[in-house]
């Protein structure tokens, strides 16, 4: 049986879980979260816990039933702490600014990328290159991060491009060039 999907759930005070079907609810003072949970796994509030279980130790219900208690925990965990992601941008000129919805960054390109806000997601900037993405839906924090991080991957010879903050970077040697 999976060791992650046998624990429960616990649910904190001002949170409020709902199924109906397969479908779960998670309700909190950061907002609210709706996800479909796959066929075989049932879901049931069980008090202040919240119990995942599965109908037989099949391939398919063993692999879903993991991943259907960690959705769900990190459902409840988004509506109570929220997640966030920090980003770096290294690099002469590079910069970050956010105008309403849409984020623009220059990061060495002839234009300016304009990356538009996804809803649920809150994007600040400091000091130009500090990106913090916070919401709270984990998935869509994550996504968001590695998108803009898309636009520019640090570069392993140069150290420049858009990282996550704490992210090691192992430099590579150049070119040993030819001699004269």
């Amino acid at each position: 049986m999976s060791r992650i999907g046998k624990k429960p759930i616990p649910v904190p005070a001002g949170v409020t879980v709902s199924v109906s079907g397969q479908s779960v609810a998670v309700k909190g003072p950061k907002g609210e979260l709706k996800r479909d949970i796959r066929l075989p796994i049932t879901v049931k509030v069980d008090g202040a816990n919240v119990l995942v279980n599965r109908p037989d130790d099949s391939r398919e219900a063993k692999a879903l039933h993991g991943l259907s208690r960690t959705l769900v925990n990190n459902m409840v965990e988004g509506v109570t702490k929220g997640y966030e992601k920090k980003l770096h941008i290294e690099g002469v000129g590079f910069k970050a600014e956010v105008a309403g919805t849409t984020l623009s960054l220059n990061v060495g390109f002839t234009h300016t990328i304009k990356f538009p806000i996804p809803a649920g997601v809150k994007i600040t900037v400091e000091k130009n290159v500090d990106l913090t993405v916070t919401g709270i839906n984990k998935e869509l924090i994550g996504q968001t991060s590695a998108t803009i991080r898309g636009f520019r991957p640090p570069d392993v010879y140069k150290g420049k491009g858009i990282m996550y903050t704490g992210e090691k970077l192992r430099k590579k040697v150049g070119k040993a060039g030819a001699t004269a």
